[in-house]
């Protein structure tokens, strides 16, 4: 059996708990400062004249706003993740090595940012149907995105996303160079 080094749970929980904690206190800044997502007259900060832009969306899907409408199937698979990875690092031993550990720190805390918006907990409702046959007043289950970069002058248009997204695509590139640096034996 692989021997664990004490300071990796450490590490490991905290990238997960900070990453979380800023994902969630971000969405709920952006929220509250720039309102629900409305299909009309949305408020937006442009801090970077039609290239980094800060305004709110709700995404009932996955990834690039794939698979709208399955919150409950992606929040099922969050937790299988989550559990997957716990099991990889900490029974498997993968913790022993430290850029494992933070990469996949930083992926949990993805997961349960974005897990927590899929649950509801954010405690949003609909304040319209939403095109997808909300009523008004519903529970929204949905991940609150809220930063967007795009270059008009060029096509470039990336769909709105928030810090747990950011955690879950550094912590799969951290995956990657680990990959290259490691290769299978």
């Amino acid at each position: 059996m692989k021997t664990i080094p004490r300071n990796r749970y450490l590490i490991f929980l905290a990238i997960a708990a900070v990453g979380c904690a800023v994902d969630l206190g971000t969405k709920h800044w952006a929220f509250e400062r720039l309102g629900f997502p409305r299909p009309e007259n949305r408020e937006a900060i442009h801090l970077v004249d039609d290239v980094f832009i800060l305004e709110t969306h709700l995404n009932e899907g996955a990834l690039f706003g794939m698979g709208q409408g399955n919150a409950s199937l992606f929040a099922v698979l969050s937790v299988a993740a989550a559990i997957g990875v716990v099991g990889w690092l900490f029974v498997a031993g993968a913790a022993e090595d430290l850029l494992l550990t933070c990469a996949l720190g930083g992926v949990v805390g993805g997961i349960f940012g974005n897990l927590y918006d899929r649950l509801g907990w954010h405690r949003l409702t609909w304040l319209h149907d939403g095109g997808r046959g909300h009523a008004i007043g519903d529970p929204v289950y949905a991940v609150r995105d809220w930063m967007h970069f795009k270059i008009d002058a060029i096509g470039f248009d990336w769909p709105v996303f928030n810090i747990a997204d950011s955690l879950l695509v550094c912590g799969a590139g951290l995956l990657l160079l680990h990959a290259f640096r490691h290769p299978a034996k």
